[in-house]
């Protein structure tokens, strides 16, 4: 009896084993011609059976269902997650035949995140630009795209986690970058080495060369360190920025983006104090200048506002807003001198002071004029200069340039 209980058991499963490999046949064969939802009807056949197939069954089978879940490219994100999930559980069998696969899903995935990126659908073009990623995990530019775009649509969330990510891979974004002049154009185009190598060696581009990119690990750093400040976790955005600094600590841009975090944060004292330290590393960027006039005009340090100003002027002649913020600087003091006209009685002495007063404020107008002159020289369109400049001549009674300001301000206007 035991026997012939034995021998049933046995000839029951081989017809088992006979029907998964008839499935997974099956499924292959509709693969191949391209029938994906065929596919899929028989792999859920044979998925019933998956508790006894060896593993070179189920080899096969995540081999298989990755290939229809992906459908060719026409699989949805969430059909592409679990494709990509049962290519890895597909073992090394089929290393070379999913190697390839994947490497038509990273350029069908790119495709579609440049078409989204393009159509300002940001969100999309993340979520594409990870994919890719997923697939072809040595591209790690990829995820950097995806973080990038993720802030473009405010998702902070998902872009910390992501810039996360990237920290922890050790990511850089540094590369060798390969370039030549294109003869005829005179223009310097950015090649694959061997493009590059086989245009100079056609005549075609001359002066070849090599370069390395710019680290993007300080935009990593202040993003992750902003989505923080954007949350309210002051303390974890500063710890970005240190450690970051620790690492590079002559690195003005992380010097300034730590600035950035504490202006946002109303530590305007340490702000005032990083960007005095960065001036000093780049002694010649005037808007390192202007931002220091700015908190010192903020903090009623009139002096040294107008000692940035002049300075970012100097370093720039056609710094718009620093004539605009000099002129603002000079009519300030305008108002201390308007409240104490007002609070003046009849007496001759009040009214000899009051004359004092008045030519006070007309000299802060006659002081103003370059400033604002000098910004609607350089932007013509600059309306705020030409009204507050219309105003001045008014009060100080120039007509003939009040009228031409008037005329000034009004075209704006209609435009």
């Amino acid at each position: 009896m035991r026997k012939q209980i034995i021998i049933a058991l046995a000839f029951s499963m081989s017809v088992f084993t006979f029907a998964q490999k008839k499935e997974l046949r099956n499924a292959e064969k509709a693969i191949k011609s391209n029938n994906y939802a065929e596919a899929k009807a028989a792999l859920n056949e044979a998925k019933t059976m998956m508790s006894d197939m060896d593993e070179d069954n189920k080899a096969k089978y995540h081999f298989l269902l990755g290939q229809a879940l992906y459908a060719g490219g026409a699989g949805s994100i969430q059909d592409i997650d679990q494709a990509i999930e049962n290519f890895n559980m597909a073992g090394d069998e089929y290393g070379s035949e999913i190697a390839e696969i994947k490497q038509k899903m990273t350029n069908d995935i790119l495709t579609k995140g440049n078409k989204a990126y393009e159509a300002n659908d940001f969100k999309g073009a993340s979520n594409y630009f990870e994919h890719a990623y997923r697939t072809s995990p040595k591209d790690t530019l990829f995820l950097y795209y995806a973080a990038a775009t993720s802030v473009n649509v405010q998702d902070f969330d998902r872009a910390l986690k992501l810039y996360e990510e990237l920290k922890d891979l050790g990511y850089t974004g540094v590369s060798t970058e390969y370039f030549a002049t294109n003869k005829e154009t005179g223009e310097e185009e950015i090649l694959d080495k061997n493009t590059r190598d086989l245009y100079v060696k056609a005549g075609s581009h001359e002066n070849p060369g090599e370069r390395k990119t710019e680290s993007k690990k300080a935009e990593i750093v202040k993003n992750v360190a902003l989505i923080y400040v954007n949350q309210g976790n002051d303390e974890k955005a500063l710890a970005a920025m240190q450690d970051a600094r620790a690492e590079s600590p002559d690195d003005i841009n992380l010097i300034l983006s730590e600035a950035n975090v504490h202006y946002k944060m109303g530590n305007v004292e340490k702000f005032k104090s990083l960007l005095e330290k960065a001036t000093v590393m780049d002694p010649k960027n005037p808007e390192l200048q202007y931002n220091l006039g700015v908190i010192s005009s903020e903090s009623d340090d009139i002096a040294s506002a107008q000692k940035y100003y002049k300075k970012a002027i100097e370093l720039d002649p056609n710094y718009v807003n620093a004539y605009i913020n000099l002129a603002a600087l000079v009519l300030s003091r305008e108002e201390p001198l308007i409240e104490e006209m007002n609070g003046l009685g009849t007496s001759k002495a009040d009214d000899k002071r009051y004359e004092e007063l008045k030519e006070e404020r007309q000299q802060l107008y006659r002081d103003a004029i370059p400033y604002l002159s000098k910004a609607l020289e350089i932007d013509g369109k600059n309306i705020n200069a030409a009204k507050t400049l219309m105003n001045i001549y008014s009060v100080t009674g120039d007509t003939e340039n009040y009228k031409i300001l008037k005329t000034k301000v009004e075209s704006l206007e209609a435009e």
